[in-house]
């Protein structure tokens, strides 16, 4: 929601935080309260584990929001003759270094230009509409923990709104629940396409994740493995280091902190380990 330091009204932002109120007040006191009751041991229990996903939730979402993607400092100069990096990323044409005509300035390994945010982004993944943000270095994992609850909590609302109709059917209330049919129909109309839609998303950054790919190089990647197999070649994503190596570099170190919104092992998103480094240490050595 930033822009140049300052806020703006986001539509898609208003849409998102009206479902999420939405879709808890349904869930805790239609749906649990209808099925267990929320003063029993199990309406108590799952109207607390419910809130605590739902917490969750909307921290990250503010934080994915909040939080600046990354941001290409003006004095960046990439070093060609430093021995520790042993790759540039060139342009396709010319085989220059990366230069942002727009931003005046070179760009460091896996940023991009982003045409909304009028700026260029380090580690860009895209950007996102829902969050009025740049998907990126610094948001990246926050974004990523957000959708892992989101899907959670919109598979567990679902799990909890059949249920209580279920339980509603099976005692012969179903004339007490048309007073809260509205209720029902607009959360089922809301919860079936966001948990399949969720879940896809989900799934597409697992994969990248255990890729150590962003969604724009994965794109660069097709077009990369073609032009090398009709070169007779074999392309190799530079930094994908392996999945559990990958899953780290993205999420962290220790996977007690993979659901917390940290991200102090990302480094300042200039420079990212390679398949190359060892190849490089090895030779320089010799």
């Amino acid at each position: 929601m930033k822009r140049g330091g300052g806020f703006s009204f986001s539509l898609p932002v208003t849409v998102v935080a009206s479902a999420i109120a939405f879709i808890y007040f349904c869930t805790v006191f239609v749906f649990i309260d209808r099925w267990f009751g929320l003063m029993t041991s199990p309406g108590i229990i799952n109207a607390f584990a419910f809130t605590g996903f739902a917490v969750m939730c909307v921290f990250n979402y503010g934080f994915a929001i909040t939080t600046d993607p990354g941001r290409v400092p003006s004095t960046f100069m990439p070093d060609i003759e430093d021995p520790d990096i042993p790759i540039h990323e060139i342009k396709r044409k010319g085989g220059d270094l990366r230069y942002c005509q727009k931003c005046s300035h070179f760009k460091p390994p896996r940023a991009h230009h982003c045409r909304v945010c009028k700026r260029c982004v380090l580690r860009m993944d895209h950007h996102c509409i829902w969050i009025n943000n740049c998907v990126g270095h610094a948001n990246y994992k926050v974004f990523f923990v957000f959708v892992v609850n989101a899907v959670i909590s919109c598979i567990y609302s679902l799990v909890l709104l059949v249920g209580s109709l279920t339980n509603d059917s099976q005692n012969d209330e179903m004339q007490s629940a048309d007073s809260y049919r509205t209720a029902y129909v607009i959360s089922a109309l809301l919860l079936v396409p966001l948990s399949i839609a969720l879940s896809v998303l989900l799934g597409w950054h697992i994969y990248l994740i255990l890729q150590n790919k962003t969604t724009i190089e994965y794109h660069e990647g097709v077009r990369a493995m073609w032009l090398a197999e009709k070169g007779g070649n074999v392309y190799k994503h530079p930094y994908d280091l392996g999945a559990y190596e990958n899953l780290t570099t993205v999420l962290g170190p220790s996977i007690f902190c993979w659901i917390c919104p940290t991200s102090r092992h990302i480094g300042n998103g200039l420079r990212f380990r390679t398949i190359y480094d060892g190849i490089s240490a090895g030779s320089t050595s010799k």
